[in-house]
Order: C-alpha cells, then structure tokens, then sequence
C-alpha cells in the first residue's frame, strides 16, 4: 500500500476491537490472564498496550521499519535509545542540534560516562570514528539552521567502523524523508510535532529495521517505563491519518513565505533548503522528497529587530514546538535553545538575529499579511 493508504490503515484491524472503526483507547492498566500461567496476548500496559500497538505498527509501516516504539515524549524515546551505551561509550554528534539533546548527552549522560563528540558530519571523515565510537547522531534538517547531513553517506561510514546511525526525522516525517532506506538503523521523531500536527499531545517514537535493535528497545522501554500512554496514542493516531494531505500544505507555504522573505529588504538571510541559494540544496533534492514546514531566517537588525517582530505578529502564535496546523515563530536564542551556553550557541551559529517559523495550513495570503505587518513595525 501507499503511504497515504498505509497513514490510515497500517496496523488497524476494526474485527480486532469489537468492529470499532477507529482504534479504542484501552484505557486498562492491566488485562486479565486466560488461566493461571496462560496470560492473553497483552499482560500489563507498560509492557504493551493494545491502543498503543496500533500506533507502534502504523509507525514502522510509514518509515519502512520492522518495528516501531511509542514513547511518553520524544526525549524519552532519545533517552531509551542512548540507554543501549554504556560509560566509556561515545556518540558522535553533529554540531548543531535541538538545545534538549544537548542537555541530555551533556547535563545527563556525560556524568554517567557516555560522551558525545561534536563535529560537523557535512565534513567528518573515517578518521573521526575511534574505536570508542559506537554510535553517530544526526539532524537532517537540524533545528533550527537547517543545515543537512548526507544520511546514506553517513551511515555506510559508521557501519564501516562498526557503529551504528541514529537519526532524528521529526522536521520531515517519513512523508518527506526515510532515513532507513539511506541506511540509518534507528530513526527518532518527536511525534509532539508533525506526526500529530494538532499541539495537543507530547510523544515520541523509534522505529528501527533490525531485529536485535528492536530487542534491545523493546526491553528498555518496558524496563525504563518510558511508553506512552493510551490516550496519547489515540491522538497521535487520530493526527497521523492526515499527516500526508497537512505535509503538502506546510511544505508549500513554507517554501512560499521563503521565497518571499528572501526578497524583504528586512531579512539578511532565510535558511531553508527548498531554496536554490541553501549550499546544501542538491542533497535536499537528493535524499527528501519535500522540505517541510519549518525554518530559519535572520534579520538585519539584529535582536532588537526580532524582539519587535514577534511583539507585532498577529497570526503567527510565538510559541515553542513546531508541526502543528496553526503557524508558530519562536526565537532560539531565548526559546527553544535557551538551555545552551552561550559559547556553545556562538559555535553552533545559533545568533541573536535568529528567527524559527513553524508555517502552519492557515491561507497563505493571510500569513503572508501577517509577517510583512509584522516587519513593516521592525
């Protein structure tokens, strides 16, 4: 099936649950056993969960995975995987990230002796795998600088060294890019953004090809406590069935918008990949099949500037998060990647005249309205 079929099908079986055309929330923490020593096909929800492996099915179907793995948040499911290395491990990590993966490896796991390595995997060679790595970490897009990685260039690297790819597909979704055919063996999404797209839910999710992968996933997740709960999986569920039809709208009125910002004589810059003038614009062409609804711009003048647009944008939410139907804007800097030292953000390029649109499935004539207002008070 195709992935628009697969987005409402996959995994949802209605002569499973009573004829119930949409999946119920099997609101149990329990289920009772057949006999003594003759447990059912579910035992316990944090172990599994019926409403919960719906989502988990869907999930490894749109990312052509063999199985998925539905987390409370998407830092639990980062949390889960980084617990498959132990002290005196290290994961390479490129440079530029999401602020709370920065503060997991360096304010959690660092301490307990599992050490992320920077360095820019646009450039990295074979010589940045030493024996101690065992894993690579990728963003492509990274948030917020949209900078891309070449994932199947990447990971062949890794495998060579006998580490493996990880990687973090939430700007894209597997609607636009599939990390597991390029190579990558574990793919982690935040499904909070796109995968819901109704800024209703935290979640997270795993979805990996290999079976000894997914054992060692399977079992920490259910160690760790770390699942989502039904509930949550309803609404992810529920938000999934459209993602393909809300990824076409975001994607188009976003590469609009930037198209238009490229020309506003109030921008220095918009980073967006589905530009011609992205240096990285041939392997977006390569390796995504769209570009996504999120990304960056910097004004000319500077903070203050940003500080005035966002106190003058109507339409636009000024918010964290990103992926919903609504338009958000955020500024990094004091936002989402506030956790971060400031020489760390100096390094990774994340300025003060940064800005992080989120574009939502609004008309695009009215967005548009919004921000040239908003600008015309910079």
């Amino acid at each position: 099936m195709k992935f628009r079929t697969l987005a409402i099908h996959s995994g949802n079986h209605p002569l499973e649950h009573q004829g119930a055309v949409m999946t119920p929330i099997y609101q149990t923490s329990t289920f009772a056993f057949r006999g003594v020593n003759r447990p059912g096909p579910f035992e316990y929800s944090r172990s599994a969960n019926p409403t919960r492996q719906v989502l988990e099915t869907c999930l490894a179907s749109l990312e052509g995975g063999t199985a998925g793995f539905a987390f409370a948040t998407g830092m639990a499911a980062e949390t889960t995987v980084l617990m498959m290395f132990e002290a005196g491990d290290t994961v390479l990590v490129h440079n530029d990230l999401y602020g709370g993966t920065h503060r997991l490896f360096e304010r959690v796991l660092r301490g307990k002796g599992i050490t992320a390595r920077y360095v820019d995997l646009r450039a990295a060679g074979d010589a940045a795998f030493t024996p101690d790595v065992k894993a690579v970490w990728i963003e492509s897009p990274t948030n917020p600088l949209m900078n891309l990685v070449d994932l199947e260039a990447v990971a062949a690297m890794a495998h060579r060294h006998g580490a493996i790819a990880i990687c973090d597909n939430t700007f894209l979704t597997p609607y636009f890019q599939r990390p597991l055919d390029l190579g990558v063996d574990v793919v982690v999404h935040s499904t909070t953004k796109y995968i819901n797209g109704h800024s209703d839910v935290v979640g997270g999710a795993v979805v990996v090809k290999n079976p000894a992968l997914a054992e060692k996933i399977g079992f920490l997740q259910n160690a760790m406590g770390t699942c989502a709960g039904p509930q949550d999986c309803f609404l992810v569920l529920r938000g999934i069935k459209t993602l393909a039809v809300r990824m076409e709208e975001h994607n188009r009125n976003a590469l609009e918008i930037a198209r238009w910002l490229s020309g506003h004589p109030q921008v220095a810059a918009v980073l967006h990949p589905g530009l011609e003038t992205h240096p990285q614009h041939a392997l977006a062409r390569k390796q995504m099949r769209g570009y996504g609804g999120t990304f960056s711009f910097r004004l000319t003048g500077g903070q203050d500037a940003v500080f005035r647009m966002l106190d003058n944008v109507r339409l636009f939410t000024v918010a964290e998060s990103l992926g919903g139907v609504e338009s958000l804007i955020e500024h990094p800097v004091t936002m989402t990647h506030a956790s971060l030292p400031a020489e760390v953000l100096e390094r990774m390029g994340i300025t003060p005249d940064l800005i992080r649109i989120s574009v939502g499935i609004e008309d695009l004539e009215d967005l548009l309205a919004d921000l040239d207002a908003a600008l015309a008070m910079v």
